[in-house]
């Protein structure tokens, strides 16, 4: 089975609607939220690159991010995370699945954005077709441009 690797750059953002029944603030840098998040979200998605990670190792990942963490009704619905690299990176992004199919994602792929541009230029990042069916379809429709591709075996 081979998997397709797709970077976007952000050209003119589209922003989604508020679906209003949800709040995005920035957490702390904290090794256990992004851990927390990155295992819970990328449970369905064969997100493995970081699994073999140290508390040590997760510590030392999270001040460079920005974590940014959405609720819904006081629960933990998503995140995305912001790594300045060539720009800005969109490093992490994603929602639990119990919150799939809400309105959500497009909205808070904006709120990412937004804060992406406030940091800096270009703003990117890259999916692959083990990722959600939904990703790909999302940074399409919020004005994220394709600019490479690579096929590669199973990771």
């Amino acid at each position: 089975m081979s998997v397709t690797t797709t970077w976007l750059r952000l050209g003119e953002l589209r922003p989604a609607r508020d679906p209003g029944i949800a709040e995005v603030a920035q957490a702390e840098p904290a090794g256990e939220l992004s851990r927390w998040f990155y295992e819970e979200v990328g449970r369905d998605y064969a997100w493995t690159d970081r699994s073999g990670w140290s508390d040590a190792d997760w510590e030392a990942w999270a001040p460079g991010v920005e974590t940014w963490v959405l609720t819904v009704g006081g629960e933990r619905a998503g995140y995305f995370e912001l790594r300045r690299e060539d720009g800005v990176e969109v490093r992490s992004f994603g929602l639990l699945s119990a919150f799939h199919g809400r309105g959500l994602g497009g909205w808070l792929l904006t709120v990412a954005l937004r804060r992406a541009q406030e940091l800096g230029d270009p703003v990117w990042l890259h999916t692959c077709t083990l990722d959600g069916p939904a990703a790909l379809p999302n940074y399409l429709a919020r004005g994220m441009v394709p600019y490479r591709t690579e096929i590669t075996g199973v990771r």
